[in-house]
């Protein structure tokens, strides 16, 4: 009986450093200088676009696919990349680190939180994910859902995804039609589409 008892004991043992062995995640942490984060957005008379800075981030990554991972982005290295003005292209993001847009005074990053992933297969070399999770901007959290592939190898991952998410849930409202009537052509629409072409190394 006691050679039975230690025998179950044994066995439950190996199994349990073997699953853990098995299955522990694999930590990627982001590179920062090989990482890019776009942002687009549009107005009635035309539109604009430029880039954020990653301050950080990672990913976790079991038996080759991601599950899970986040990152932080800069919001004090925000430009714009169409006015070539020097002046003009200051003013304007002079204004959107002001309260009108994102604070950023008051709240100098934004993160991505991956809360849920769900792999959709194989297109070419790459793995594709649809990624949900939670976004926050101006100290206010709300979910997002986005398509994303990956590729790589056992040393390095490279990710690419667009997300678009409505400002005016993040209570960024200058110039919204969904709250000031009578806007005309100062009307700045509310979709703004962030462009992640993102590195992780291990």
């Amino acid at each position: 009986m006691k050679r039975f008892l230690s025998s179950i004991i044994g066995a439950v043992v190996l199994l349990t450093v073997f699953a853990f062995t098995t299955f522990k995640a694999d930590t990627y942490k982001a590179d920062v200088k090989e990482s890019k984060i776009g942002w687009f957005a549009k107005k009635v008379t035309g539109q604009h676009n430029g880039y954020v800075n990653l301050k950080e981030g990672f990913i976790s990554v079991e038996k080759g696919k991601i599950t899970g991972g986040e990152f932080t982005m800069d919001m004090e290295s925000i430009n714009c990349e169409d006015i070539k003005d020097a002046g003009m292209n200051g003013k304007l993001v002079g204004h959107l680190k002001s309260d009108d847009f994102f604070s950023v005074a008051k709240n100098p990053t934004a993160k991505f939180v991956i809360k849920k992933v769900e792999y959709t297969g194989k297109k070419g070399n790459d793995d594709t994910y649809n990624l949900s999770g939670d976004l926050t901007i101006k100290g206010i959290t709300n979910s997002v859902t986005f398509d994303a592939k990956t590729s790589g190898n056992g040393k390095k991952i490279t990710a690419a995804a667009k997300l678009t998410f409505d400002r005016t849930l993040w209570k960024i409202e200058f110039r919204s039609g969904k709250i000031f009537e009578n806007l005309g052509d100062k009307l700045i629409y509310d979709d703004v589409e962030l462009t992640l072409n993102m590195t992780f190394v291990k």
